[in-house]
């Protein structure tokens, strides 16, 4: 019984141990960050700039891409890979012309 206890006892110890080690952790990367951004943000203070783009740059990967709606077929297709043509988004090329053309009074 009391090794069942001392079991009992030594996992929330561990479980505490380590929720306060990721919690340390959290905050100095937070906190690495802000001072980061602060001085080298654009890459002038050497190691921290590189290191401020790196953590930006991850942060930008996680981030999720704006979807925009084609004005011509409707279907909807990441930012970057849509064209922006007079005010408007195109899935492809072809929609754009197309579209173009069809406001000028062609066919």
């Amino acid at each position: 019984m009391r090794q069942l206890l001392f079991l009992i006892l030594l996992i929330f110890a561990g479980r505490w141990l380590i929720k306060t080690i990721r919690a340390a952790d959290a905050a100095r990367v937070k906190g690495a960050n802000g001072a980061n951004g602060a001085n080298g943000a654009n890459g002038a203070n050497g190691a921290n700039g590189a290191t401020s783009g790196g953590a930006q740059a991850a942060q930008a990967r996680s981030l999720a891409e704006p979807i925009v709606r084609c004005a011509s077929c409707g279907v909807h297709a990441p930012k970057s890979e849509s064209l922006f043509v007079t005010g408007q988004y195109f899935c492809c090329a072809e929609h754009a012309r197309r579209h173009a053309a069809r406001a000028a009074g062609q066919r």
